[in-house]
């Protein structure tokens, strides 16, 4: 795609519509009083010097009518003069916002032979810049990393590295470029754009790159959790192929959790999928949840009739309970004391469920990642934040995936607690 016009002194963002911003370290403007000639250093001839001073003049006061005649009637002979000349060149196209005569006057300023050495590496990243400008990839790339090798090294230098991969199809190299781009910034101290999260989301979900989907929305979530965040990245990777529905029913428990359940699909697909896994209590309350807040009205046809169907087996399932956690003192193996864990997990008990998941994994037997990861999240629910982390950290498999997403959000718990002392709610919020 290429790029389209547009004033400069404006930032990689709004060049790159897929990436965000990223201030230019120096935009043209402040090129042309970067690059500077060696006028006191090598002879001009009197004539041209008078020719170049009255075009800077003319330059310098706005006539670009005037500068423009005098930069035509130069005619360099030496290395400096033609390095003056091509100057002169790149300042009145820039005056005059023509990204391909700029263009030319850095591939002139370059080939002269006199530019500055320390400003080199520099005039090598403009003009890939301008190239990258005008949709030539190739060189944009070449000329990049000709300044990175000379020592430019800027996070705007990555920038442009990774979309130019990105347009040549070239997904892979991009994204490296970008993962690079997003640790300069942060060693920088500086903000990660939003946008350059969201371009690698889209790339990897386009190629089917759940593992990548997963890495990068964390990532975004990690620095902008927005509860329509939580959602479209929740609701995006549980597009992966194979997810295990137990993994996706506690994708949207963190949805729950993040206040990112936001429409009546939303909460059918809930209600529905606990009601499918034996948790009917739950199901329950996700639908009269959603009742109380607005997001359902009570005559909405498919939640309820499930409420209906699971209402009787709900309350058994919660009359049995304490005949099962008795069991699963006695039982020989994790097996009954992860199920009960898991009942408890369902009606938010979260206290209660931890005590039997730790039971489950000292007896053995059972899938200690799934276990782990509920453990996690059950301690956080309970307000224990460091204990959360330990267990999900813990956590391997398939079921890393959710412990990581769990983690973005303890870690944004702990955060919140430090900052204002607010305890961690353990009830699902809507």
């Amino acid at each position: 795609m290429r790029i389209g016009r547009m004033g400069y002194g404006r930032n990689i963002a709004a060049i790159c519509v897929a990436l965000a911003a990223v201030a230019i370290s120096a935009t043209p403007a402040q090129a042309a009083k970067k690059i500077k000639d060696k006028e006191s250093e090598v002879a001009m001839a009197d004539a041209f010097r008078s020719t170049a001073n009255a075009a800077k003049s003319a330059l310098a006061s706005g006539d670009m009518s005037t500068a423009n005649s005098q930069i035509v009637g130069l005619q360099p002979t030496n290395a400096l003069e033609k390095y003056v000349t091509a100057s002169l060149k790149f300042q009145y196209a820039e005056r005059r916002n023509d990204p391909q005569a700029i263009r030319r006057a850095l591939t002139d300023m370059l080939e002269s032979g006199a530019a500055p050495e320390a400003q080199v590496p520099y005039l090598r990243y403009l003009a890939g810049y301008y190239s990258y400008y005008l949709g030539e990839h190739n060189d944009a790339i070449a000329q990049v990393n000709y300044a990175r090798q000379l020592g430019y090294t800027p996070v705007e230098t990555t920038i442009i590295l990774a979309d130019a991969n990105i347009k040549k199809k070239k997904q892979a190299e991009g994204l490296e470029f970008l993962e690079q781009a997003v640790a300069q910034q942060q060693a920088s101290g500086q903000a990660v754009p939003e946008a350059w999260f969201d371009r690698a989301i889209s790339l990897s979900y386009q190629n089917k790159k759940w593992a990548d989907v997963a890495k990068w929305t964390q990532q975004k979530l990690a620095l902008y959790p927005t509860a329509g965040n939580w959602r479209s990245g929740l609701i995006n990777f549980q597009a992966a192929p194979g997810l295990d529905p137990q993994a996706q029913l506690d994708l949207y428990r963190l949805q729950s959790a993040t206040g990112a359940i936001a429409s009546e699909r939303d909460v059918q697909a809930y209600a529905a999928l606990a009601a499918k896994s034996g948790y009917e209590a739950e199901a329950m309350s996700v639908i009269e949840a959603a009742r109380s807040n607005g997001k359902l009205t009570a005559t909405e046809g498919v939640t309820s009739a499930l409420l209906k169907s699971i209402s009787v087996k709900a309350k058994k399932d919660i009359a049995a309970l304490p005949a099962q956690v008795k069991k699963a003192t006695t039982a020989k193996d994790g097996s009954a004391a992860a199920s009960a864990g898991d009942a408890y997990f369902s009606l938010s008990q979260f206290p209660l469920a931890v005590a039997q998941y730790q039971l489950a994994l000292s007896k053995g037997g059972v899938d200690a990642a799934r276990v782990n990861s509920r453990l996690g999240v059950a301690l956080a629910r309970s307000g224990d934040l460091p204990g959360a982390k330990a267990v999900l950290a813990q956590t391997s498999g398939n079921w890393a995936t959710v412990a990581n997403f769990w983690t973005v959000w303890v870690n944004q718990q702990a955060q919140r607690t430090a900052s204002l002392g607010t305890p961690v709610t353990t009830n699902p919020t809507l």
